[in-house]
């Protein structure tokens, strides 16, 4: 019997709720399914970061990424400064273990009501790919604390190494800067990434940029762009700015099959693309790397006011955890748990507040768990 080795991180607020009905249901795939997942759950995030002052040691890192895969629930907390969590947990392991791309289904599932006027679920079902290593996420920037200053910031991925040396003087009260980078190399693997994957869904791929206006950047995304589209003459592209795009998700979701975006555009639209999907609460998101490990989560927050009263809704997580049963090699079980999600909203009994209903967090993992017996 096949196992897989998981490392849970339940992190803060509602995570460990909804990553315990995520267990719940993908330990019920896996016995319908004839696999094993063995788990090793993980206490990173605010108890932990003010128990040790430490978010993440490299030695953690490297034991993380000794698993098939990482399960994620939620990081923030009110009393941890806002980026510290983010940057040292879910940015931290996203680099150290190179998962370049982040995938977000956009469906709208069966039973649930977009806030579009006459939008349905044929309308609104692509894939949001993001570049999800690079771009304004590098971490490269800092506050200016004098009027002069000399800083020298290093960018290090596994595919190069930046130095960037810059003296600063300014007239200004006070100054922060932030650099932004993007490589062929960055681009061309996620392009690639998205195109493979339009050649197994409608064949077409939207292609996002502001290279009118961040010139240097966003029109070396589209000169890559453009030299990877030239290798699947059997896909068909379109090169969208991302201000349209947006407009574009609202008014016409259909149009969209999969989107190829910077990380910064893609983080931005991904979250317009959950509105337009009924919620926070049905969305889910992986951070992958085709050839190492990836980590799965649902990309709400950590909701504090939420924390213990079991009204989160697990069902993005539980989402999340089928894509992870797919990319480790199971998809009959992952499609499995996608059919017994969809017969819980169509059937409509067992929901969270934010759907409309007064279930609890753990009633609809076991309904979702029900749903997954054969009749």
């Amino acid at each position: 019997m096949k196992a897989y080795s998981i490392a849970a991180i339940p992190g803060d607020g509602i995570g460990p709720e909804v990553i315990a009905e995520g267990v719940k249901v993908l330990n019920a795939a896996a016995r319908l399914h004839d696999f094993t997942i063995e788990w090793k759950q993980y206490p990173f995030g605010a108890d932990h970061y003010l128990a040790t002052g430490e978010v993440l040691t490299e030695q953690n890192l490297a034991e993380l990424a000794r698993h098939d895969a990482i399960y994620f629930g939620a990081c923030g907390d009110e009393r941890v400064a806002p980026g510290i969590l983010e940057k040292g947990l879910v940015i931290a392991i996203r680099m150290y273990c190179d998962q370049y791309i982040n995938v977000r289904p956009i469906r709208l599932l069966p039973g649930i009501r977009s806030p579009l006027r006459d939008k349905s679920a044929k309308d609104i079902e692509f894939v949001v790919i993001r570049e999800n290593t690079e771009d304004f996420y590098v971490a490269a920037g800092s506050r200016v604390s004098a009027k002069r200053q000399h800083d020298s910031l290093r960018v290090t991925r596994k595919l190069y190494t930046v130095d960037f040396a810059i003296d600063v003087q300014h007239t200004s009260e006070s100054m922060a800067y932030q650099i932004g980078l993007v490589t062929a190399e960055g681009i061309r693997r996620a392009v690639s990434y998205a195109f493979k994957l339009a050649q197994r869904r409608r064949r077409h791929v939207t292609l996002i940029d502001k290279a009118n206006v961040l010139t240097d950047m966003y029109s070396l995304w589209r000169e890559v762009s453009r030299e990877v589209a030239a290798g699947f003459p059997d896909v068909s592209t379109e090169y969208m700015l991302v201000d349209a795009a947006a407009m574009w998700f609202v008014r016409s979701p259909e149009m969209f099959d999969v989107v190829a975006a910077p990380n910064m555009f893609g983080d931005i639209l991904t979250d317009l693309g959950a509105a337009i999907q009924g919620g926070l609460g049905t969305s889910a998101g992986a951070n992958v790397n085709p050839e190492g490990v990836s980590m799965f989560e649902p990309i709400h927050g950590s909701a504090p006011p939420l924390k213990g009263l079991q009204k989160a809704n697990p069902i993005a997580t539980i989402w999340a955890g089928a894509m992870m049963l797919e990319t480790i090699g199971q998809p009959e079980a992952a499609a499995g748990v996608m059919r017994a999600i969809e017969r819980n909203l169509e059937r409509g009994r067992v929901r969270t507040g934010d759907l409309g209903g007064t279930a609890t967090t753990s009633q609809v993992g076991d309904d979702i768990v029900e749903c997954m017996q054969p009749n």
